[in-house]
């Protein structure tokens, strides 16, 4: 058996598959995010055909792909943005802790009963 089949092709021969074929040129995904940009509202199929009108052939595959992947973005952005207002924001984290922090001002007002007075007396 031949070690030659399973062996890698040589690093040359990558980093040179990973590079686009005409230096300057924009990729069909960058032709594809430039239009949806400048027409948000824009189906699969209109883009295809605008794109082609200016000879970038694309499917209609791809250009989901690419909005789909836009999307995903937008929504890791969003919930990080999400996350770190919960996280500057001051109060309990933990309803663990809030259970204890309760269980401590109860026993500093003198019990539970002095902590249940209080609470009716300002909910009146």
């Amino acid at each position: 058996m031949s070690t030659e089949a399973t062996d890698f092709p040589p690093r040359e021969i990558v980093d040179i598959m990973a590079k686009s074929k005409k230096t300057g040129e924009t990729s069909k995904a960058d032709a594809i995010r430039s239009y949806l940009s400048a027409n948000p509202k824009a189906k699969a199929k209109e883009a295809v055909d605008a794109l082609a009108a200016n000879g970038v052939k694309v499917s209609s595959a791809h250009v989901y792909l690419v909005r789909s992947s836009s999307k995903a973005k937008a929504r890791k952005a969003k919930g990080a943005k999400a996350r770190a207002v919960m996280a500057t924001r001051p109060g309990i984290k933990d309803h663990a802790d809030a259970v204890l922090q309760v269980k401590m001002l109860a026993h500093q007002l003198g019990g539970m009963s002095a902590l249940k007075a209080l609470v009716s007396a300002l909910a009146d």
